[in-house]
């Protein structure tokens, strides 16, 4: 006999497979058909492009439809009936993770999901930090109040993609995802693997986010959520709405459905940092005679002629090179050239700052859909999605050199057994407090047409036209002040990563009188981004036999993007800060607070009155300096080109699915190609000379995949899957003209960057092996190893050059540009689990927990580079951002009117990103361990009506970052930057009628 649904209230067993307990599919009313009928081959199998992951419905029935989609096994043997069972309760934070389950369980590739309890419920602030949980999957960057970076096994660059339409934010390659409202989502799908029919970019897999249309819903819908977050760091109450409406009518001309829903956040930040500078090398406190040094002086690099690669000595020049991999040798007596003669040095920290940002930022999104459906054999649904962000910050920046000597210092710590300082006092410090205020803007919009239509008993063709634009844009308005203080004294590394510092007299940080009003900088930027793109697929399936469907389509995609930029910058005014009047600063207070030794106040250029009163600042200049500066009121300001891009990928796959018996069971096997073609064609602007340079590239590749499915026994499902997939540059990436920062660091060159329009795709072929045993209805146990062989890494290759008339304070400049000059390999596993035991007594009856842990290691060739940037050799290091280790464990619970879960993820130390090679200490920048500690806690007080309770970082986790090259460097005295991630704590109540 099949199970018996249980219904509670309106949700049935359905639910626990259609992403939430309200959205059941039901039968076609007279005349129509739901839009998310699912698309599914003779082996159960949805397809993944439409509608959510369920079993295809039971002929005339829906309780038989729902209850064979809660039996345990969907891919049963040919004949064999569903065994029987008890009745099944499912609600909603179960819904949730059994549903996701059950997505995994009934996908051709391998899959991991999110879906949502119930309408606008998915319990988190974001799609990012709602996937955070997600097998395989590590977020980070959670330093603005909520997390803001994404990887899959590692790796960052996931297609985007929305109910499967490529997304874009501006002229970026991927969409930013923290920009969608949990409150908008009704599912999201991570394939860590893809078909011939999936679009072939992103080497880290696919991420596709599916919002709701009317079909999803019996008939009228609605609900509403509001929810206050207050963030410790900030004490501010953050408010969340979001509400939705559906409904859908038989009419003449068939079923038509219509809904909207929209949500608005906004949420306002407060991000502490203390920083411990980059290091470089000063002569000790007896220097060699014959060096020109005197005692603790700095030690800078001897200038280098930039085509010999020969050093030009000078009175204290060291012969040493800056941003080598290591750095200098740190042991005790380490000695450099100076002057020819062998000098001992020691290596201290050039500065410390502090950094006090105070952020807000909304989204507005709005997702509207309209269906119809004239018939039981076609569909059509209009849909269009919008996500806006208003953002900005205003960063009050304290920031203080300790890189002087004279007069010397009288207090000189250094580790044991090394030559780097862990304490020291400096006199005649040069110091500046910024005030930076900085905006963002961002509008998305994406409209789509959709047909499908059954052709004959089997055959079925699906028509997609899309239609995206997408504006950023950006501004930074900057002014400093100035001063040299009497005398500080620093502590690079109390013990926790954290610096300690103080000056003689703290609270001349705050007096007016003490600061002289310095440079001003005015920047800004806009990025465009469009596209048109049209999918055609068609399909026809068998129910018996060997090929079981055979699938076809073409994709054509044309993008535009466009970048601009304007600069305007002017020397330091002169004036101190009291002549400009109160309005002109601001003051701080509380920093760290009871976090670190540092100071806790200090005064800065006031960034809320300077942006908005900005023509009135550079008046000010404009006056006082002149126009020789490049300083200019907004009526003078042009948008200087950047680059303008047009591409056009045409795209075509055939796939086809098959089943032949292994020992009296089915063995399924999915095999496809897609054959890309992409041409670029580029124009770049140099914002120094004026000149535009075109270019064009053409791309061609063809990109097998196949899958194989089988169950040797009932419930354990086997998977492997073999794929290539592609990693294109991103368009800024191509540009060849020169971004130039001058001399800051006084190592006597500046630093820049260049793109490469040589650029080629980087190309990954895929192995995966997947085993999962759902050895109870609503557990399962569960396992991939994988392995990606990577060709053609983007590095950054680095030289020195030299490049005059810039206006700069220096010709010479550090130079990076990427290069396709890296291979590499990541390969690991993943593991996890879902439980909810049955057999528990009374009140714990509801317990259940949901777990995964990921082993990950990465290699990759990174090319060793001379002055001039000739590859002299070859090192090897593990990918940015991937780390070895990372898990996450859930416990939840969910019986009567309560639904609760507590989770904790936790990610082991990676490599971050490489240094600029300007400094003595090893290049690469560590992030230390990642973790977070959340709680969620529902109370439906009725069906329709239900209180929230979230709170994030439990624990008070700090992000923190430090140099590491190999076995050189690490926290202990190599720390750098500390970050405070808030507490956050949110009550919401949540409306559902439907």
């Amino acid at each position: 006999m099949a199970f018996k649904p249980v219904v509670l209230g309106s949700v049935s067993a359905l639910a626990l497979v259609t992403s939430a307990p309200v959205l059941a599919q039901t039968p076609p009313k007279t005349g129509g058909v739901p839009t998310d009928a699912p698309e599914t081959p003779s082996d159960g199998t949805p397809a993944r492009s439409v509608g959510p992951a369920v079993p295809p419905p039971a002929p005339n029935t829906s309780d038989a439809a729902a209850s064979d989609a809660a039996a345990p096994t969907t891919a049963a043997a040919p004949g064999q009936a569903p065994a029987s069972g008890d009745e099944i309760v499912v609600t909603g934070v179960r819904a949730s993770i059994v549903g996701a389950l059950n997505v995994k369980r009934n996908a051709t590739q391998v899959v991991d999901s999110i879906v949502a309890e119930d309408v606008g419920k998915l319990p988190d602030n974001n799609v990012i930090e709602a996937l955070q949980r997600v097998t395989g999957v590590q977020v980070t960057d959670r330093g603005a109040g909520e997390a803001g970076a994404i990887s899959i096994r590692g790796l960052p660059d996931a297609l985007t993609t929305l109910n499967g339409r490529n997304i874009f934010t501006a002229s970026g390659q991927a969409f930013a995802l923290q920009d969608i409202p949990a409150t908008l989502v009704k599912r999201v799908d991570v394939y860590k693997t893809r078909a011939a029919e999936q679009i072939e970019t992103g080497i880290a897999g696919q991420i596709d986010v599916f919002t709701r249309r009317p079909f999803d819903f019996k008939g009228f819908a609605i609900s509403a959520v509001a929810r206050g977050i207050y963030d410790e760091q900030s004490r501010r109450i953050n408010p969340i709405v979001s509400g939705l409406i559906s409904d859908r009518w038989e009419t003449g001309i068939g079923d038509i459905g219509v809904l909207v829903n929209a949500s608005y956040t906004r949420y306002n930040y407060r991000t502490q940092a203390v920083t411990a500078g980059a290091q470089v090398p000063f002569a000790d406190g007896n220097p060699t005679p014959g060096t020109g040094l005197t005692p603790y002086q700095r030690i800078f690099p001897a200038a280098t002629d930039p085509i010999t690669g020969a050093y030009i000595r000078g009175p204290g020049a060291g012969e040493w090179q800056p941003g080598t991999d290591a750095g200098l040798p740190d042991a005790a007596g380490s000695t450099m050239l100076v002057n020819g003669v062998a000098t001992p040095y020691l290596l201290s920290r050039d500065a410390v700052f502090s950094s006090d940002l105070y952020g807000r930022r909304e989204r507005p999104s709005v997702n509207a859909a309209l269906q119809w459906s004239p018939n039981s054999r076609s569909v059509y649904t209009a849909e269009m999605f919008y996500s806006g962000f208003r953002g900005n910050t205003f960063n009050s920046l304290q920031f203080s050199f300790v890189d002087f000597w004279l007069p010397q210092p009288t207090n000189v710590q250094l580790y044991d057994g090394t030559n780097i300082v862990q304490a020291r006092n400096a006199f005649n410090v040069f110091g500046f407090q910024s005030g930076d205020y900085a905006t963002n803007k961002t509008d998305d919009f994406v409209y789509a047409l959709n047909g499908k239509w059954d052709v004959g008993q089997n055959g079925k063709i699906t028509a997609d036209l899309s239609r995206q634009n997408s504006k950023n844009e950006t501004t930074f308005f900057a002014q400093r002040l100035n001063r040299v203080a009497s005398e500080i004294d620093v502590n690079f590394n109390t013990g926790n990563g954290i610096p300690s510092y103080h000056f003689a007299d703290d609270r001349l940080l705050a007096q007016p009188t003490s600061w002289n009003v310095g440079e001003l900088y005015d920047n800004g930027d806009i990025n465009k981004g469009g596209a048109y793109t049209l999918h055609l697929d068609g399909e026809y399936k068998w129910d018996s036999g060997f090929l079981r469907q055979i699938k076809a389509g073409v994709r054509y995609d044309n993008r535009t993007a466009r970048a601009l930029s304007r600069a305007a910058d002017a020397g330091a005014l002169g004036v101190n800060l009291s002549t400009l009047g109160p309005d002109a600063y601001y003051l701080n207070h509380n920093f760290f607070d009871g976090e670190a030794d540092v100071p806790t106040f200090w005064i800065a250029p006031n960034g809320y009155y300077n942006a908005a009163n900005a023509d009135a600042v550079r008046q000010l200049y404009l006056s006082t300096l002149g126009t020789t500066n490049n300083i200019r009121l907004s009526s003078d300001f042009n948008f200087i080109p950047v680059f303008r891009v047009r591409e056009v990928n045409k795209a075509a796959y055939v796939q086809a699915d098959v089943e032949v018996p292994l020992f009296g069971r089915p063995l399924q096997a999915q095999a496809g190609v897609r054959y890309v073609d992409v041409k670029t064609n580029v124009n770049f602007t140099d914002r120094f000379t004026g000149i535009a340079t075109p270019g064009s590239a053409n791309a061609h590749r063809l990109l097998p995949s196949v899958t194989v499915r089988y169950e040797p026994i009932r419930n354990v499902r086997l998977r492997f899957n073999y794929g290539e997939t592609l990693r294109r540059p991103g368009f800024g990436d191509l540009n060849p003209n020169y971004t130039l920062t001058g001399d800051l660091t006084q190592v006597g060159r500046g630093s820049g960057s260049r793109g490469n329009p040589t650029l080629q795709p980087t190309r990954s072929k895929n192995l995966d092996l997947s085993a999962e045993w759902y050895f109870d209805r609503d557990s399962a146990i569960y396992g991939t190893l994988f392995k990606r062989n990577i060709q053609g890494l983007v590095v950054p290759i680095t030289s020195l050059q030299v490049i005059p008339g810039t206006g700069l304070n220096t010709n010479n400049f550090v130079i990076t540009q990427p290069e396709n000059a890296s291979n590499g390999v990541l390969k690991g596993g993943e593991f996890g689990f879902v439980f909810f035991p049955r057999w528990l007594p009374g009140v714990f009856k509801g317990l259940g927990a949901q777990g995964s842990f990921t082993l990950l290691r990465s290699s990759q060739n990174i090319p060793e580079v001379d002055i001039n940037g000739n590859i002299t050799g070859q090192s090897r290091t593990s990918f940015f951002g991937v780390s070895n280790f990372s898990y996450n464990v859930t416990a939840a619970y969910d019986r009567g009117p309560i639904g609760a879960r507590l989770s904790y993820v936790w990610r082991q130390a990676f490599l971050q990103r490489n240094e600029a090679r300007l400094f003595a200490n090893p290049i690469g920048v560590w992030r230390r361990p990642d973790k977070s500690l959340d709680f969620q806690l529902t109370y439906n007080l009725s069906k329709q009506l239900g209180l929230t309770l979230d709170a994030t970082n439990l624990t008070k986790a700090k992000q923190q970052e430090y140099y590491k090259f190999g076995d050189k460097g690490g926290f202990e005295m190599y720390n750098l930057g500390t970050v405070l991630i808030p507490r956050t704590f949110a009550l919401g109540v949540r409306y559902a009628f439907d």
